[in-house]
């Protein structure tokens, strides 16, 4: 396995670089895949990694490899049906977007903007989603007449439109066909209720061991691992889904592959979702409705996100340099010492707040994509979580830009 950069986000940069190209076509959905699993391996030093090759090459073919495999497992139509004047044409345009996309982060990368441009597109891409969903002129025949797809222009287009002005209220905030106010309402307050605990975190005076009077803080947050946790969880999922959905489009009678996961088009959509299996089980339910009919599908895959949030939250401050070692390590290394413990008991106190804090936050952000999710967020839970995320890391990012260098607070933010 080789890698082209020391970065440690760099397997996780490269394969959401290579996987841009479907998610300019498809949404936010699949998102994450493997790049993330891969970063794992690589910390663990279960994989080796070579630091030689150049990322935008493995990039490029991994772009090359999904956009085939997508095309060929029938996600955009049958393609004996399609014809291979169309599949090849499928698959140039998922793989031009996604070097498109490449581009875009590299010039990021080069310093000519802030953070990552995967991380932007990801958050571009959910808060376009939300706006469009909540404005947007297109308009459908529903059978009850013509109705706006925007949640918002549909609310005022009811009530100018309907005699019944309490009925009209009623369909603008639960019509099931379309986007509806209670979705939109649903998103925003998990967008208020992710920034707010974003402010939680545990203060960990220090102070210089080297020059008497300088002090500050070292904030533990309680998003510790910010949004890994759920990217690393959908990293493992958009796997199982790719795998299953290529098996049952080649082998739909096969028992085994049956039991990976079936898959059948969404009512009232062309979208293919799983129906059974253990593709079924680890992904939501649609709505409140559905966890009712089907608790035992709702029981499983609430146990499934929270355990593996959690576990991966442990699993990634150990291979991300974030670890309590890693930090004790980093502060002696700076000549940083805690106040009112001495060196050696840095590392014991560092070891009794990072791990629960990783847990804890992993936990809550597993939560909080179950909620998102359950309740009906646009886009979806996964996609409002590293978008809430990401903008919140833009905007630390810009106040450090902003804080004068060589300050305690400025380095510790």
């Amino acid at each position: 396995m080789s890698s082209g950069s020391s970065d440690p986000l760099y397997w996780m940069r490269a394969i959401l670089a290579s996987n841009r190209g479907t998610l300019m076509e498809l949404g936010i959905s699949p998102i994450i895949t493997s790049g993330t699993i891969m970063q794992l391996l690589a910390g663990a030093n279960i994989i080796t990694v070579d630091q030689n090759v150049k990322e935008d090459l493995f990039a490029m073919l991994m772009t090359l490899g999904h956009a085939v495999v997508q095309v060929v497992s029938g996600f955009y139509g049958d393609p004996s049906d399609l014809g291979a004047g169309i599949c090849l044409i499928l698959i140039l345009q998922l793989f031009l977007a996604g070097v498109i996309v490449i581009l875009l982060d590299e010039l990021l990368q080069k310093g000519y903007g802030l953070g990552s441009g995967i991380s932007l597109f990801i958050a571009t891409n959910t808060c376009e989603n939300v706006i469009w969903k909540a404005f947007s002129p297109t308009t459908y025949n529903t059978g009850k007449g013509t109705e706006f797809e925007g949640a918002v222009i549909a609310l005022f287009h009811l009530l100018l439109t309907r005699s019944d002005k309490t009925r009209a209220l009623k369909e603008a905030f639960y019509r099931s066909n379309l986007p509806n106010m209670m979705n939109l309402l649903a998103t925003l307050l998990v967008f208020l209720l992710v920034i707010y605990l974003q402010g939680f975190r545990v203060e960990l005076p220090v102070k210089s061991a080297r020059f008497r009077g300088q002090q500050g803080t070292y904030p533990i947050k309680l998003f510790y691992t910010s949004n890994m946790p759920i990217m690393l969880q959908s990293a493992l999922v958009s796997q199982i889904y790719l795998v299953s959905q290529l098996l049952y489009s080649k082998f739909p009678n096969n028992f085994l592959v049956r039991l990976f996961g079936v898959w059948e088009p969404y009512e009232g959509s062309s979208q293919f979702v799983a129906t059974s299996g253990i593709a079924y089980y680890v992904s939501p339910p649609h709505g409140l409705y559905d966890a009712i009919r089907d608790p035992v599908h709702f029981v499983l895959y609430v146990a499934f996100v929270l355990t593996a949030s959690a576990l991966f939250a442990k699993a990634w401050i150990e291979v991300s340099g974030s670890s309590p070692r890693d930090v004790a390590k980093m502060l002696k290394d700076q000549q940083m010492i805690m106040r009112g413990h001495r060196e050696g008991s840095m590392y014991k106190e560092l070891k009794r707040i990072i791990p629960v804090a990783a847990y804890l936050g992993g936990l809550l952000v597993g939560a909080l994509t179950v909620a998102a999710d359950l309740m009906g967020a646009i886009g979806s839970g996964t996609g409002i979580l590293l978008a809430v995320t990401i903008i919140y890391q833009y905007f630390e990012m810009f106040v450090k830009e902003q804080a004068e260098q060589g300050g305690l607070e400025a380095m510790f933010f």
